[in-house]
């Protein structure tokens, strides 16, 4: 099983790229849904909570929680 981080960052990740690629594509605008995921990050540092942690907590029941306060 992956762990979670590696999840974490996967899924981040995808979300920036499809981001970018649909603004390359489509319109400008999608530039913002990458502004907002890197926002999510930044205050995730300050925090302690990333929506993406949640989920995945709620998903996976292993026993290796990540710290989401």
């Amino acid at each position: 099983m992956k762990s979670k981080t590696k999840i974490h960052d996967g899924i981040v990740g995808v979300i920036y790229l499809t981001s970018v690629l649909l603004a390359v594509y489509i319109n400008l605008n999608w530039l913002y849904l990458a502004g907002a995921v890197a926002v999510l990050q930044i205050m995730s540092m300050f925090t302690g909570f990333c929506p993406v942690y949640y989920l995945l907590n709620r998903t996976m029941s292993d026993k290796e929680q990540v710290n989401v306060a």
